[in-house]
């Protein structure tokens, strides 16, 4: 299964309380799912997750459903909340 990093900014790292972390998944809908459970004491995750734009190593998501997303051995997922005066 690959593994890489998950790299919180802004409001999704303040409601994480960590910077990165590890994933192993082969999906990010996979990698999403298993932070949720990391989080799931963290309310705050749940509710700014879904607002947030990613980036898998340096690609932006956009709109792709993220149950086809690969993830790369070593690979980086880069979670955006939205930025004020910036949209998605």
């Amino acid at each position: 299964m690959p593994s890489g990093m998950i790299r919180y900014w802004a409001a999704a790292k303040a409601a994480a309380g960590v910077t990165e972390e590890r994933y192993e998944a082969h999906t990010l809908a996979e990698a999403l799912d298993h932070a949720r459970e990391r989080h799931a004491g963290r309310p705050d995750f749940a509710r700014v997750l879904p607002r947030c734009s990613f980036l898998v190593d340096g690609s932006p998501v956009g709109k792709r459903d993220h149950r086809l997303v690969r993830l790369t051995e070593g690979g980086t997922v880069e979670v955006l909340p939205p930025f004020a005066g910036g949209s998605r």
